[in-house]
């Protein structure tokens, strides 16, 4: 299905890109947020959280330990993180993010895509999951640390079933499981966590950069 909604600051009909865009065209989205919203970078907010993911996304590269639950907690943490901070970037300073995209070449550009969308997809199930293990597992290949939190491997998943979810609301689940079966799934949790962390970073430099 196609998804089309109305811009909140001129009405235009547009096809979106994420979930929760709201405006057709970044000149709009600046524009509705000079008149109603105050950018979070005026009082710290968003530094605070790049500081925050960063943190977050170091431990989980450090962290060793046998025990699911708590590498899922580890991964919980990092997840949080990065995912605030990629909505916040496209939210306040879509045109620096959407420059930087803009310069990698088709295939990265596809990667980094995926990886946030896979990565969406797992903090909406990191509640839904009864085990761990629906989504994370210990690595088994020969020579790699069974303890080290970052060689832990995405597991592949089903697609999300049909709830209460509006038609709009299934179609992007469907999409961020789709992107996290093409980008996450039998991967080293580390190395996704890594590329998101590095967008993110030359996002916010970009982002805080004068012109």
């Amino acid at each position: 299905m196609t998804d089309v909604r109305n811009c909140v600051q001129c009405g235009a009909e547009f096809q979106p890109k994420r979930q929760h865009a709201r405006f057709c065209s970044p000149r709009c989205r600046v524009a509705w947020n000079r008149r109603n919203a105050r950018d979070p970078a005026a009082d710290g907010t968003l530094p605070w959280a790049v500081t925050a993911m960063r943190a977050a996304t170091d431990r989980l590269l450090a962290a060793t330990t046998h025990d699911p639950h708590t590498a899922f907690m580890v991964v919980t943490e990092a997840v949080w993180w990065v995912t605030l901070v990629d909505a916040t970037l496209v939210r306040y300073h879509e045109g620096d993010y959407g420059r930087l995209l803009a310069g990698l070449d088709p295939a990265e550009r596809q990667e980094i895509e995926d990886t946030f969308g896979g990565l969406r997809f797992v903090r909406n199930q990191m509640g839904r999951q009864a085990s761990p293990d629906g989504l994370i597992c210990r690595p088994t290949h020969p020579g790699v640390p069974a303890d080290r939190v970052a060689e832990w491997i995405w597991n592949p998943t089903c697609e999300p079933e049909r709830g209460a979810q509006s038609e709009p609301g299934q179609y992007w689940e469907l999409t961020r499981h789709n992107s996290y079966e093409a980008q996450l799934a039998g991967q080293p949790i580390g190395s996704s966590f890594t590329r998101a962390a590095a967008f993110l970073q030359q996002a916010w430099a970009a982002a805080s950069t004068p012109p």
